[in-house]
């Protein structure tokens, strides 16, 4: 028997309970990893919504990508995995057939990566879900090469801290946004080359805080724009994004933190053509050729100190709702972990 985090019904952090339940063996293709530190991500906060990209399919349900730990068994026809190997996972599955929020847990084989020696259990759990999503978005779909300048929105999450970085070490500038004003100097600390204020604080107008997106790229770029602009939010905020994207460029969208319809601005009158697509994680993770250098990419960075996890804040397995809660405030900056005694 190990504890393990579902849920019976949709809702807010409150539907979480921690049962105990059996625990299997591997079968074919997969592994059983006992975990040590989870990583939470805002696709799980949508999927115990009901908000996700894909619905739960049955409950009772699980939840959770990202963890760290050990190979404490594999399946038949695993190879490269060894029981007492220290590993990471990452999303190649859905969560309505696989969940990391537990104690000892199965993951396709596919799902797990060698831990590089010197990156800890918390580290370890906050460190790939964020590196190979911005890995994937910036160089394998936005093409991004030096000397570019990248756009990135909702910047202060782990996944844009982790496209900072990877884009200081290709040689491309960030800019990044933020709604926070709070946040402009842990942005700054962590490698933007500017930081751009779009909204303002609580009780504070926003004529006195919000900058002009557009102009402040292009003047950042003498009037180039952005070659990218990796955007978190999207809503009706992409109209204002797609004026800061260079002739040539491109608006990818990786996430949808406003709630709001999103409008094409290509076909409103007086908008130029822009380049506008989605992005997944998933399209990096499902490919086994992208993964491979996704992983590589990473594990280089992380060897030479160019990259590192940011965490924001760590739970313990028994306050998961507390935890759930925190990521929905989004005052964090970078990554939140819950560790499992």
């Amino acid at each position: 028997m190990a504890r393990m985090v579902v849920f019976r019904e949709l809702g807010g952090p409150g539907v979480m309970r921690l049962e105990d339940v059996e625990v299997r063996d591997p079968g074919p293709g997969e592994v059983r990893v006992r975990v040590a530190a989870i990583g939470l991500n805002r696709s799980e906060v949508l999927f115990r919504s009901g908000l996700y990209i894909e619905p739960v399919r049955r409950f009772p349900a699980t939840l959770g990508t990202e963890a760290a730990g050990v190979v404490e068994a594999v399946g038949a026809g695993v190879t490269g995995l060894r029981p007492g190997q220290p590993v990471s996972t990452v999303q190649t599955f859905s969560m309505n057939d696989y969940g990391v929020y537990g104690e000892r847990v199965i993951v396709p084989a596919a799902a797990v990566l060698r831990r590089p020696e010197g990156v800890g259990e918390v580290e370890g759990a906050a460190v790939w879900m964020s590196y190979v999503t911005a890995y994937g978005a910036l160089m394998e779909t936005g093409g991004l090469r030096p000397g570019d300048t990248v756009v990135l929105n909702a910047a202060s999450s782990s996944v844009g801290l982790a496209a900072i970085r990877v884009a200081d070490r290709l040689g491309a500038t960030p800019i990044a946004l933020t709604r926070s004003a709070a946040k402009k100097e842990a942005l700054l600390k962590e490698g933007a080359a500017e930081v751009i204020v779009t909204g303002p604080e609580e009780g504070v107008a926003e004529e006195d805080v919000a900058e002009d997106v557009a102009e402040r790229v292009l003047a950042a770029t003498g009037g180039r724009g952005a070659e990218l602009v990796l955007d978190a939010v999207a809503g009706p905020g992409v109209r204002d994004l797609a004026r800061a994207v260079a002739d040539g460029g491109m608006l990818l969208v990786y996430g949808a933190l406003s709630g709001q319809p999103t409008p094409y601005p290509g076909i409103e009158l007086g908008m130029p053509p822009v380049a506008m697509r989605t992005y997944t994680m998933l399209e990096t993770t499902t490919s086994p050729e992208r993964l491979r250098r996704a992983e590589a990419f990473v594990a280089s960075g992380l060897r030479s100190g160019a990259f590192r996890p940011v965490v924001d804040r760590t739970f313990e397995l028994e306050e998961i709702a507390e935890a759930h809660r925190y990521l929905e405030s989004n005052a964090q900056v970078g990554k939140i972990v819950v560790t499992v005694p």
